[in-house]
């Protein structure tokens, strides 16, 4: 069964959404089947990946409003390589529609069903704030992965935000778990950084990924030319940076896979 990972964190600017659609890229180059799923009204997501949101004919409101059959709203052909269900403005309509559905926190959940065992990964971006969406995308996901700068605010907004994971997973679902902290747009010479990082590290442990994505222009530039930095600039750092992290979750995943076997 595929893992389903959430990509969230309430505060925005902190790389979320190219986090998501970088990583997914990196894991389907290993030749993994991933799905990207884009519940932000923005459709960052959607634009990142080399499809326009203003001209597809179908988004997540019609998996989760219209209730769709999953295989007739997924977008195959991508910058990125991987499948996509996309997000614009309709989106927000399916958050104040999703308010008058019966079993609204799990129709995302429930749309994934048949998908689960196709998909070795499916990311969620989730929107920048706590909504019936990012609700579904908790309520579906296994795991949530967190990317954050390393700056004088992010402690206090981690602990904030795992404080909301957990009151969700007691809600909607009781097995969801941290995935992992992402440090992103990080700059090694600066010394707030580095404090900021050494506190994580101390903090949440091996919870923290070792790999960090640096501040880089391509990754920056990427997004505007609908494509992913590893098809836009492969020599970057930032598409370096997100290829050894799509390493690092693969690692993880076996040697849990292993102890749970051991068990």
């Amino acid at each position: 069964m595929g893992k389903v990972i959430a990509v969230a964190n309430q505060k925005g600017g902190v790389g979320k959404t190219t986090t998501c659609v970088n990583l997914a890229a990196s894991l389907a180059a290993t030749r993994r089947k991933v799905l990207v799923i884009d519940l932000d009204p923005q459709g960052n997501a959607t634009m990142g990946s080399g499809v326009d949101k203003y001209q597809t004919p179908t988004t997540a409101y019609e998996l989760l409003i219209d209730e769709k059959p999953i295989h007739d709203v997924v977008i195959k052909e991508t910058s990125g390589k991987y499948d996509l269900i996309a997000a614009n403005g309709d989106v927000t309509a399916a958050e104040i529609k999703l308010m008058e559905c019966f079993a609204r926190e799990v129709r995302l959940r429930n749309a994934l069903a048949p998908v689960r065992d196709y998909y070795d990964f499916i990311f969620i971006d989730c929107p920048p704030s706590l909504n019936m969406l990012t609700v579904n995308a908790m309520s579906a996901a296994d795991s949530v992965l967190v990317p954050m700068q390393c700056e004088y605010y992010a402690l206090e907004g981690i602990t904030a935000l795992l404080d909301t994971i957990g009151k969700l997973a007691s809600v909607v679902n009781p097995g969801l778990e941290i995935e992992g902290i992402l440090r992103t747009m990080y700059d090694p010479r600066n010394r707030l950084a580095n404090d900021v990082s050494d506190q994580l590290k101390g903090h949440f442990g091996d919870k923290v990924y070792r790999t960090v994505i640096p501040r880089n222009v391509r990754l920056a530039e990427a997004p505007s030319f609908g494509a992913p930095a590893m098809y836009y600039e492969k020599s970057s750092a930032g598409a370096k940076a997100y290829l050894a992290l799509a390493g690092e979750m693969l690692r993880r995943s076996e040697q849990k896979f292993e102890s749970t076997e051991a068990e």
